[in-house]
C-alpha cells in the first residue's frame, strides 16, 4: 500500500490480531504500526546481521512527510554502512554522563590527588559556578556555552574566579577524556578573562611597604605581615595551630603533614613575627591561630580585594599581585641581602639541589642557626625598608 493521510487513516487491526503494521509501498521500509489506542510510524532495516525496527512517533504528531524523511535518511545511513539503532543507544549512553555525574566521578576520582585545599577550591567551582550546566550531557558542552558562562562568572565573582573555574572545568575533561568518556576538551580555547600574574612577579620596595601598611590588625592582615616576614605558604600560615608553636624560644614547627613536601619544618621567628603572633587574641577552645570556622583561615578572595582597595586609595601604586608573591619575594630579597642559596632553600623548605635525598634531611639540623639569622636580617631589613617609605 502506498501510504497516504487518508490511506494510514483508514487502517484498522484485523480482527483476531493485537496490531497491524502496513508497510509503504513507496519506501520499503517505513510503515505504520496500529494499535488499539494509537497509530505511530516505524522503520524496519538490517544492520549488524540483525532485523531492528524504531518507532519514529505518533500520527498526527508526527506528519507523514517529517515521518517518510526521517525514515529515508536512516535507512541511507544503513546503506552506508551505519547502524541507526546503534547509534541511538550510543547517544543514550551519551546522554547519561551529564556534567554533575562526571564531576561526582572526577571529584571522587580526585580527593586523594589534590591537596585538601586545592580540592575545596575545585569542588566549589565545580558545584557553584558550573552548576547552571550540571544537566547537560558533556558532548553537548560547546565552547560557545561554557565562554558565555565564564563571562558569567566574571560579571558575580570577578575574572580571577572565571580564570579559577576555567581550570577546574578543564581538568574535569582532561580527565573524562582519559577515562573514555569524553572525545574533547571544549575548555581549551575558551577566552581567559583575567591577566594572570606572573610566576616570576617581585613586589618591589615601595610596593611591599604599601601592602605592610595596608594591613590592619585583624587576622588577615597578620598573616599578609607574616608571609612577608617567614616566606612560608600561605595555607601553612593560615592554618597555624598553637601547638606549632614556642613564642618564648622563637620557634614555629609546621609538621610534616602541612608541609607541600611532607617534612617537618621548623622556621625560626624573627622578634617582630613574635611580636604579631602576641597580638593574635587566644579564642577559647580553639586550636588554630587564625580564622573562626571549622579550619583555619577563610574569605582569601575577599580580604585580597579589600585589601587592594585600601592600597588603592591610599594612593600607592601597586602591580597586580598574589600572595604566594610575597614568598618569591622574600626568598629573592634574602639573596639581595647575601643570604646563601641552600640557607634561603632551608628557611622556604624547598628541596632542592643540594638539599634533595638523603643528605637533605642530614642536614637540616645544621642550618637551624643560618635559618634563624637570615630571617633575623630579613626582619631588619624590612623594618628599615618601611621607615624610609613611610
Amino acid at each position: 500500500m502506498r501510504l497516504t493521510r487518508q490511506s494510514v487513516a483508514a487502517l484498522k487491526i484485523p480482527k483476531g490480531k493485537p496490531y497491524n503494521i502496513v508497510w509503504d509501498d513507496d519506501l520499503p521500509g517505513f510503515g505504520v504500526r496500529v494499535n488499539p489506542t494509537n497509530k505511530v510510524w516505524v522503520v524496519q532495516y538490517r544492520a549488524s546481521g540483525k532485523s531492528k525496527r524504531e518507532t519514529l512517533g505518533r500520527v498526527g504528531t508526527v506528519t507523514l512527510d517529517d515521518a517518510r524523511k526521517t525514515a529515508k535518511g536512516k535507512l541511507a545511513h544503513v546503506q552506508l554502512g551505519g547502524d541507526p539503532h546503534a547509534a541511538k543507544a550510543e547517544e543514550k549512553a551519551r546522554a547519561a554522563f551529564t556534567l554533575e555525574i562526571v564531576s561526582e566521578r572526577y571529584l571522587k576520582n580526585a580527593k586523594d590527588r589534590l591537596k585538601p585545599r586545592s580540592y575545596e577550591e575545585v569542588e566549589r567551582h565545580l558545584n557553584k559556578h558550573w552548576a547552571p550546566l550540571h544537566a547537560l550531557p558533556l558532548h553537548k558542552i560547546t565552547r560557545a556555552l561554557i565562554a558565555t558562562r565564564l563571562e558569567e562568572i566574571a560579571e558575580g565573582s570577578g575574572p580571577t574566579a572565571s580564570n579559577r573555574a576555567r581550570s577546574a572545568l578543564s581538568g574535569l575533561f582532561t580527565w573524562a577524556m582519559k577515562a573514555g568518556i569524553t572525545e574533547e576538551n571544549p575548555v581549551i580555547g575558551a577566552v581567559k578573562l583575567a591577566d594572570e600574574v606572573s610566576r616570576d612577579h617581585i613586589i618591589i620596595d615601595n610596593e611591599l611597604a604599601a601592602i605592610w601598611k595596608a594591613c590592619r590588625e585583624d587576622d588577615h592582615g597578620r598573616i599578609v605581615r607574616l608571609l612577608i616576614l617567614t616566606g612560608q605558604r600561605r595555607d601553612e600560615v593560615g592554618d597555624m595551630r598553637w601547638s606549632e608553636l614556642d613564642l618564648d624560644k622563637a620557634l614555629w614547627t609546621i609538621p610534616r603533614e602541612r608541609t607541600k613536601n611532607g617534612l617537618t619544618h621548623e622556621v625560626p621567628l624573627s622578634p617582630l613575627a613574635v611580636e604579631i603572633l602576641r597580638s593574635v587574641p587566644r579564642r577559647e577552645g580553639r586550636e588554630l591561630v587564625f580564622g573562626e570556622g571549622e579550619g583555619g583561615f577563610s574569605g582569601w578572595s575577599k580580604s585580597k580585594t579589600r585589601l587592594d582597595n585600601r592600597i588603592a586609595k591610599a594612593g600607592t601604586q601597586v602591580r597586580p599581585w598574589r600572595l604566594h608573591d610575597l614568598r618569591r619575594t622574600a626568598a629573592t630579597r634574602m639573596a639581595d641581602l647575601g643570604i646563601l642559596p641552600h640557607v634561603i632553600e632551608a628557611v622556604i623548605n624547598h628541596v632542592s639541589g643540594h638539599k634533595a635525598g638523603v643528605a637533605g634531611i642530614y642536614n637540616r639540623a645544621s642550618y637551624a642557626v643560618e635559618k634563624r639569622d637570615a630571617l633575623k636580617d630579613w626582619a631588619s631589613h624590612l623594618q628599615t625598608m618601611l621607615s624610609h617609605n613611610h
